[in-house]
């Protein structure tokens, strides 16, 4: 029984965890309920369109991960 207890309990944290780790690819047809924004990645470096994802929390207190694209700044630090 213990085993099953342990199996159980390995699998709700692992999908726990995909899930958190998940981004959503961003919609602009459906508005997004954002309290407060966690992080965005930085693109300051980049050239052209890239990959950018932000992670933020909505008005219920959950965290999402949202991926969508972006132009990059083209600055470098030199």
């Amino acid at each position: 029984m213990k085993t099953l207890t342990s199996l159980f309990l390995t699998l709700i944290a692992t999908c726990a965890m995909a899930n958190e780790q998940a981004a959503t690819p961003y919609n602009p047809t459906q508005p997004l309920d954002i309290a407060k924004v966690v992080s965005v990645s930085n693109t300051a470096t980049a050239c052209g369109v890239v990959p950018a994802t932000m992670v933020y929390v909505d008005h219920q207190g959950q965290t999402h991960r949202v991926k969508y694209e972006v132009m990059g700044d083209c600055t470098s630090d030199l």
